[in-house]
């Protein structure tokens, strides 16, 4: 699948946003991709997954036992991937502010894992995802995600596959360019703080 393509995906299913949006690291920005919406459909996450997997070398690819994901916005793309490579598909949540494995979850120690998340920008949830992993004993071999809008800065200590980069700007909340500060702020993401 091309960025074009991709991202025609996201326009279709209207996850593509523009405005004053809050994201979940606290940073603010004039785009936003609803992840969620873009996933609502199963034949589009379907298609989106697939093209996905075949971002990851072949040889991490046949590595991996299972798939994890960071709840809430790793849970469709997550499952996805499972499917896509034939493997369980489980996530983390974090009721007490820590990524655990929860519901009946389990993992083999030793087992390696592809982390997958919706979308990445500065990285924080994903390395926490991979630490809570690597506590229960899982081997991250990679990380994968639908966008990286990191502008290709984060550095998550395993290799990154992310289907497109899509290089939006984003400002502290007291360093707003004038167009955006205009705006009101929308934070249309999971998490209540940054």
């Amino acid at each position: 699948m091309t960025e074009d393509e991709v991202l025609a995906e996201f326009r279709a299913a209207g996850a593509l946003l523009e405005g004053h949006f809050i994201l979940s690291s606290g940073l603010r920005s004039p785009k936003y991709l609803q992840c969620a919406r873009v996933l609502m459909n199963p034949a589009r996450a379907a298609r989106l997954a697939e093209a996905l997997a075949q971002t990851i070398p072949d040889v991490l690819r046949d590595s991996i036992n299972v798939v994890l994901s960071p709840a809430m916005g790793g849970i469709i793309i997550g499952h996805e991937m499972g499917r896509a490579l034939g493997k369980d598909a489980l996530f983390l949540e974090r009721p007490e502010g820590v990524f655990e494995l929860r519901r009946g979850f389990a993992v083999e120690p030793g087992q390696r894992a592809l982390m997958v998340e919706d979308v990445v920008t500065t990285g924080l949830s994903s390395r926490e995802a991979i630490a809570a992993a690597e506590k229960a004993g899982v081997t991250v071999v990679a990380e994968a995600s639908l966008v990286d809008r990191s502008n290709g800065s984060v550095d998550l200590g395993v290799p990154f596959f992310p289907l497109i980069r899509l290089d939006v700007p984003t400002y502290a909340a007291d360093a707003l360019p004038p167009e955006l500060e205009a705006l009101p702020a929308i934070k249309p993401g999971s998490r209540a703080k940054p």
